[in-house]
């Protein structure tokens, strides 16, 4: 069968999704996911005396997908223009006639949907947790690693300081372990059931209303609202957002890592999986094929984000146009969002870090990266602007003179209130690191729940 959608694509599926989340979405997945919602909601319901028990029991027993006719809910569905009748009237054909009226009784579509959204978040949050995890422990244990490997630290795309690429790593780990607290932090603002009825009142159930609300949510694992969520969907623009930040982090990354294994920097570089041909036409290329893919997939996650933001602009006490939005935005996000994490995780995993390369190319600037220390030694006796201004100056003689730092500063009369071996020690790049092991260090103590 032909798809159009890449993620659904037998040969490009894989950079767009990852199989546990697909099958979320597919029309099986999907479908047997609202037949168990409609199955909780006839037990809870029989929970609190609004359904015969064995009526409930009947609705579980037969809400299996395999039992469907797909064909059947899909022409039905096209045929009334309804979201869920074609879902409903394939259940009822295969039911017992006792249990037939029970089924769906007094819910409508976004009963269904909003609470399998919940359902979806919840399933997605642990994969969050999972490789979000997988990729913040690996940077803390390359953080850890090269807590001391110095490189060069860069702003503006241009060498600045010697950082050291724990440093480096540490950032990342830091960053990542907020995502994972927002995903816990978040849980009980969007894993909630929606069970409202026509217009959120749930006056269809009575005096029984509040008791199935919780019942129907304990049946489902999830937490009740305390006010159903119709046209509140600031649950599901946050989550959505969520994933597009942490696809942001994740991007932030790959580029990173993208731009050190350029050859003529070579700090960094993906493992190299043997077979891989990176060009037909040039065929000594090695690409950096996941962490470029990683920027591609960011960038998908995030365009969706905004579309989540709009359906928050809702009228009155329903509006099918936000939630129908949602319907093609959580599972877009979703995909690009499982298949950026899972390689960034990988990419990590795999990560070869080249100390030696990044103490050469620190080298290679011929001391001008320690500019600030020397700097700081002269701002006691000339005062930091002067001091600035003098540096400056034997600076960029040098550069233009082709000269070492050294020897552009012994140019330079006004340098002289520097000696000699204090000089040695300001062009020291280990020890014009500043903070960056404490910080790793930090970082390390700072990230709950990860290894030490």
């Amino acid at each position: 069968m032909s798809t159009a959608h890449p993620a659904d694509s037998r040969v490009y599926g894989h950079l767009w999704s990852t199989p546990e989340v697909s099958a979320l979405f597919t029309d099986e997945g999907r479908t047997q996911a609202w037949l168990d919602i409609l199955a909780a909601l006839a037990q809870a319901q029989a929970d609190v005396g609004l359904v015969p028990r064995g009526a409930a029991d009947a609705i579980e027993a037969n809400a299996d997908v395999s039992r469907l006719d797909l064909a059947l809910v899909a022409e039905q569905t096209r045929a009334t223009g309804h979201s869920t009748l074609g879902l409903i009237r394939a259940l009822r054909s295969i039911l017992p006639a006792e249990a037939r009226e029970w089924v769906y009784y007094g819910a409508t579509v976004q009963d269904v949907s909003d609470t399998w959204f919940a359902l979806v978040f919840k399933t997605l949050g642990a994969i969050a947790e999972r490789d979000v995890g997988r990729m913040r422990d690996r940077a803390l244990a390359l953080a850890a690693e090269h807590r001391d490997s110095p490189m060069c630290g860069r702003s503006h795309g241009q060498p600045g300081l010697p950082v050291t690429f724990g440093f480096k790593a540490a950032v990342w780990a830091m960053e990542l372990d907020r995502h994972l607290a927002r995903l816990r932090q978040g849980r009980n603002r969007w894993e909630l059931v929606q069970l409202g009825g026509a217009l959120g009142t749930m006056e269809f159930w009575g005096e029984r209303a509040l008791g199935l609300l919780d019942a129907f949510a304990a049946r489902l694992g999830l937490d009740a609202p305390d006010v159903p969520w119709l046209t509140s969907r600031d649950g599901v623009a946050e989550f959505v957002w969520l994933l597009a930040a942490i696809s942001a982090t994740t991007g932030k990354i790959g580029n990173e890592v993208y731009q050190l294994q350029r050859p003529e920097i070579g700090e960094v570089r993906e493992t190299f999986t043997p077979g891989t041909v990176g060009s037909i036409t040039m065929p000594h290329k090695r690409n950096p094929e996941i962490s470029e893919h990683l920027v591609t997939l960011s960038r998908a996650a995030r365009a969706q984000a905004g579309l989540a933001l709009e359906g928050m602009v809702c009228e009155h006490e329903r509006d099918g146009r936000a939630w129908k939005t949602e319907w093609l935005v959580v599972p877009e996000t979703a995909m690009y969002f499982a298949a950026c994490v899972d390689a960034g995780a990988r990419m990590l995993e795999g990560l070869c870090v080249d100390t030696g390369r990044m103490l050469a190319n620190l080298r290679a600037h011929r001391g001008y990266l320690l500019s600030e220390p020397v700097m700081r030694a002269l701002a006691s006796t000339l005062g930091k602007h002067t001091a600035h201004e003098a540096v400056y100056a034997a600076a960029m003689a040098g550069i233009d003179n082709q000269q070492d730092f050294r020897a552009a500063l012994r140019a330079d009369s006004r340098l002289d209130a520097i000696s000699d071996a204090e000089l040695d020690e300001l062009l020291d790049v280990r020890a014009s690191l500043g903070s960056c092991a404490a910080f790793v260090d930090r970082a390390r103590r700072a990230c709950t729940g990860a290894p030490r």
